[in-house]
């Protein structure tokens, strides 16, 4: 696959659909749909047989298939979404797996450059986008596909012609209008990114400088370019939505076309055919545009595929330009060390830790590296600590969040540990999410610690409080345990059996 189109690559490799569950779901979707097609076939029928006035009995069995059709469409309908939806999740838990590992095995360059906060909710809204292929793309492509085949079908061993035309209006509302919805996106897509990035910067100038554009008599005049280009995106975004609006009307002018081609070819054999078959010739074309309606839908689903697959294989590969950071050779530990790493942002302190978590040492144990951009999940709060450890009791958990400082947030919650932190890290400040993070280290039984940043966003009396107590064995972490914290600086009372200013060392 080139590497300018991943989406089918990523489809196989990352989702790995389970081809029998696909099936499954696309067969459910068919019956569903072709419920409703056999479902105006037969009530033409029995419309125009009960209108010959025959015997009761005669309309027995189509009545009854009208009534079992209309049932089993709607219950398969259930059914097929919920095989699609098993089938989706499944592969979007298989994808978030690969992608994990993958970036676990990455090069530093890779894993680093992006916060881990940012790369978890990354992967997590490409992901989705890249699963909702099956449900929002696939599927519906698969099912409209069969069904036009079914109908033009039916429609040829009554009259060519009719199913020549339906074949022609199904291509249109099921390729044409799909390929117009999915230029829409594109071009709504490129234009968003091109002007939008023009406004900030405008902006952006507008607020950091007003100051001086002010006394310059300028700050105006920025303003209103500001609100220039503001006018542009909107004017480029609505030309770029233009095809949407055809995308959109296209499928009704062909089901029109359809349904008059089929009424006059109806007229035409009136007189040497049935009038049964006439009734099924007329209204079959009106189920079978039931399929394509879902098509642009499913194209617009496509492009936002293909853009998150392009986000996901960036998101695995080295930047163009990216220089490898420098790896500090890991330091050795003993069991109950306190070791304190300093220095300024970008002199490795990160790279170190990460490096020390990766060496096994039987005689130190397990390390567990905690990251100063940690994720929170949009959940409780007690799942958000269980992460740490999953068998730890309730008070175990109030107490963390007691000696992390946040027992009044706790309290002041209104489910308390059940709580659900809406949007992850936005339900939170800067520094409760710090403490949050610190919180779940402390539930962890890991006997090497490594903490990233774990002062970072609080006021400087609790950094230096929080980091002495860190360093102070038995304090924070049992004197058994082995603690390792890197920091930009250290507070005066803070003492650790070891001091690595990484500034110094370079």
């Amino acid at each position: 696959m080139p590497n300018t189109d991943p989406l089918l690559r990523l489809t196989v490799d990352l989702l790995r659909p389970r081809l029998g569950r696909l099936l499954l779901a696309a067969l459910l979707g068919v019956l569903s749909l072709g419920s409703a097609l056999a479902l105006a076939a037969v009530a033409a029928w029995l419309i125009t047989r009960a209108w010959q006035m025959p015997p009761v009995l005669d309309l027995t069995v189509a009545a009854v298939a009208v009534r079992a059709l209309g049932i089993s469409r709607g219950v398969l309908g259930y059914c097929q979404r919920l095989a699609a939806h098993d089938t989706a999740l499944r592969a979007a838990g298989h994808a978030r797996t690969g992608l994990y590992r993958e970036l676990a095995e990455a090069p530093p360059e890779v894993s680093m450059r992006l916060p881990g906060g940012e790369l978890v909710s990354r992967i997590g809204a490409s992901v989705d986008d890249l699963a909702d292929v099956i449900v929002r793309a696939v599927l519906p492509i698969v099912v409209a596909a069969v069904l036009s085949v079914a109908a033009v079908g039916v429609l040829v061993v009554i009259s060519p012609v009719s199913a020549a035309l339906l074949a022609c209006c199904l291509l249109i509302a099921g390729v044409v209008a799909p390929a117009l919805a999915a230029r829409a996106v594109t071009a709504a897509e490129t234009t968003a990114a091109g002007h939008r990035a023009d406004r900030d910067v405008a902006a952006m100038l507008a607020l950091e400088h007003a100051p001086e554009l002010r006394v310059s008599g300028r700050l105006e005049d920025v303003v209103a370019e500001t609100q220039r280009r503001q006018r542009d995106w909107g004017d480029a975004a609505d030309r770029a939505a233009a095809p949407a609006a055809l995308a959109a009307a296209v499928p009704g002018a062909a089901m029109g076309a359809a349904v008059l081609g089929a009424a006059i070819a109806g007229i035409t054999l009136a007189g040497s055919v049935a009038p049964m078959t006439v009734a099924i010739l007329m209204l079959l074309p009106l189920s079978a545009f039931e399929a394509t309606t879902a098509l642009p839908a499913a194209a617009v689903q496509l492009t936002r595929s293909r853009i998150a697959a392009r986000r996901l294989r960036d998101l695995t590969r080295p930047a163009p330009n990216h220089r490898p950071r420098p790896v500090v050779p890991p330091i050795p530990l003993s069991v109950g060390d306190r070791v304190a790493v300093t220095g300024p942002s970008g002199s490795g302190k990160t790279t170190l830790l990460m490096a020390m978590a990766e060496r096994t040492d039987h005689t130190t144990g397990a390390r567990a590296f905690f990251a100063e951009d940690a994720h929170l999940f949009a959940t409780t709060v007690r799942d958000n600590l269980l992460v740490a450890r999953g068998d730890a009791t309730d008070d175990e958990l109030r107490s963390a969040l007691d000696r992390v400082g946040l027992r009044t947030w706790l309290h002041d919650l209104p489910d308390g540990l059940s709580t659900v932190l809406v949007g992850g890290a936005a339900a939170v400040s800067a520094g409760q999410r710090r403490r949050v993070l610190l919180a779940r280290a402390l539930i962890s039984t890991f006997p090497v610690v490594l903490l990233d940043e774990p002062t970072e966003h609080l006021d400087a009396d609790d950094a230096a409080r929080l980091l002495t107590e860190l360093l102070t064995p038995g304090a924070f972490f049992p004197a058994d345990r082995t603690v390792v914290v890197a920091t930009h600086h250290l507070p005066d009372g803070a003492r650790a059996c070891l001091r690595l200013n990484l500034a110094a060392s370079r």
